[in-house]
């Protein structure tokens, strides 16, 4: 009976998030070579419903850059068509994205309780952080940072031995919220943290000397939508005064160079930087938080998907932070710590001249903040599933991605007096 209820709640599960089907759809990778062909993907955008999964805009698109995009089943044939005339250089990344969607399930059998293999829905994400919480008493406790736009509980774990005059590190996750691996990461480094406590000698040195602040879903209305409604959803769920179009992008939400460059005045658009400075509840809480903590937070980690980046400040302005050598060198010994376990390659460097400027970004608002360590984590893979990345890949993600966080972390606490 119990097998039975699993089986016909996985169907349920496929089946509600099947209700969007994106049955046909193609995810296009093209590289520009010039700014006619650059002229080309903002005209196939402007007259076309175009998805941009990297960069998250058109307007941040320059000849050589690599671009994917979703485009709609009824479209494909057209755009793929106006690629191939133009003599654009292009490749179809993924060519049915249902397909794709149902793949990265890797067992139809979902099973009811939580997981760490699995992509797990906000629901049992939630009911997870209560019971991590009461089973290592010791270890972990959990409060309410504040509440999302549709009010529900935005849950905050902190972690370590307790003892005086701590240092802390704060972390998040699930700030866009199709970038599923992304809340995984979060869940593994908890577990990873108290399995290793007292076994490992670099995790039980952290968790004694230092506090870990663990956000495992910064944008939980989105992330809920995109197991309800839209897999492909990326912004929050607040609405806009004036228009139809909902959400802002979280991390075009910050007051750090807000809205100057790399993010969209206009509420339809994925990158829309909100009316004003946290505007969002989601990103205020975060930040009222950090500014609380700011005599203690040494070091801030946003882990987002996909690219296989490491970056750093700034993205808002090509000017180089005050600390780029000594970030660069965290960086680049952070990477190559990654790449020991799976031989996964990681770029790494500042965010606006590594990839492309985005202002309001969360770690340039720490860094400016005065929280010196301040990366950004773009985890798994560079393409191939982008958004999709199938369960059979969480743990090999999660496993090399601990190392360079515990490489940061340790690096932050040697350097700490």
């Amino acid at each position: 009976m119990w097998a039975l209820l699993v089986l016909i709640g996985a169907a349920a599960v496929s089946a509600h998030l099947q209700d969007l089907s994106f049955d046909g759809q193609k995810v296009f990778r093209v590289i520009p070579q010039n700014d006619e062909q650059v002229e080309l993907i903002n005209s196939i955008a402007s007259n076309t419903q175009v998805d941009f999964w990297k960069p998250d805009s058109v307007t941040l698109i320059r000849p050589k850059m690599q671009v994917d995009f979703r485009v709609e089943a009824d479209k494909t044939f057209e755009v793929e068509d106006l690629l191939k005339e133009s003599g654009v250089e292009y490749r179809v990344l993924i060519d049915n994205l249902q397909a794709a969607l149902d793949a990265q399930f890797d067992s139809k059998a979902r099973t009811a309780g939580h997981s760490y293999e699995k992509y797990n829905n906000w629901e049992t994400i939630a009911a997870w952080t209560a019971d991590i919480a009461a089973q290592n008493p010791g270890l972990v406790s959990r409060s309410v940072i504040g509440q999302t736009y549709e009010g529900r509980p935005m849950y905050l774990l902190k972690m370590g031995k307790s003892g005086p005059n701590k240092k802390a590190i704060f972390m998040d996750c699930g700030f866009h919220a199709r970038e599923w691996i992304t809340p995984a990461f979060c869940q593994w480094f908890v577990k990873e943290a108290l399995e290793t406590y007292g076994k490992d000698s670099v995790m039980t040195t952290l968790l004694n000397s230092l506090d870990f602040y663990v956000l495992p879903v910064l944008n939980i209305d989105g992330y809920v939508y995109t197991w309800t409604n839209d897999r492909m959803w990326r912004k929050t769920r607040s609405k806009n005064a004036g228009s139809l179009c909902i959400g802002t992008d979280p991390n075009r939400n910050f007051n750090a160079g807000w809205c100057s460059i790399g993010a969209s005045k206009k509420p339809c658009d994925s990158t829309y930087c909100g009316s004003a400075p946290e505007s969002e509840k989601e990103t205020k809480a975060l930040a009222d938080f950090i500014r609380e903590h700011l005599s203690t937070i040494k070091a801030y980690l946003t882990i987002h998907s996909y690219s296989q980046l490491l970056l750093f400040p700034y993205s808002y302005t090509y000017k180089l932070p005050s600390d780029y050598e000594e970030l660069n060198s965290i960086a680049s010994a952070a990477s190559k710590q990654l790449a020991t376990l799976y031989n996964t390659k990681y770029t790494f460097g500042p965010g606006a001249t590594t990839i492309y400027p985005a202002a309001g970004g969360s770690d340039d608002w720490a860094y400016d903040q005065g929280i010196k360590y301040a990366f950004t984590f773009e985890l798994r893979d560079t393409g191939r599933y982008g958004f999709m990345l199938p369960e059979s890949q969480i743990k090999p993600t999660c496993e090399e991605t601990l190392l360079a966080v515990k490489y940061i972390a340790n690096y932050v606490l040697e350097h700490l007096y």
